[in-house]
């Protein structure tokens, strides 16, 4: 069982940037892949990216890549998201889930252990 809880998110003019962090709790969090996750207003949750418990595999979605950097500390318990040149499209909430299998996947049934989410507001 894991718990976790994400923290970063904000309101941040288009082409910023913001880090968001989702810290773990409970036993063997080196053990899982960690995924972010986001859903906007009106749409579903979807993959936003991953990294393996040891960080050499990471994902990213099409949206997101080369702009979004998906990093983690397991001595710290903590993945993080470091988002840049910030579009208004970006505008969702964003969740953190672990899975405790070895490979990243970008199916929200993938994983079993979900955040409350953070809301993150990009303005035009």
């Amino acid at each position: 069982q894991v718990q976790l809880v994400e923290s970063g998110g904000g309101l941040v003019q288009a082409g910023g940037s913001l880090r968001l962090s989702c810290a773990a709790s409970g036993r063997t969090f080196s053990s899982y892949v960690m995924g972010w996750f986001r859903q906007a207003p009106g749409k579903e949750r979807v993959f936003v990216a991953g990294i393996t418990w040891s960080g050499s595999e990471t994902s990213y979605s099409d949206s997101v890549k080369d702009r979004f950097i998906i990093s983690r500390d397991n001595a710290k318990n903590t993945v993080y998201l470091q988002m840049n040149s910030l579009k208004p499209e970006d505008t969702a909430i964003y969740y953190c889930a672990a899975r405790s299998f070895p490979h990243v996947r970008d199916r929200n049934s993938d994983y079993a252990y979900w955040g409350q989410g953070t809301q993150v507001t990009v303005s035009s």
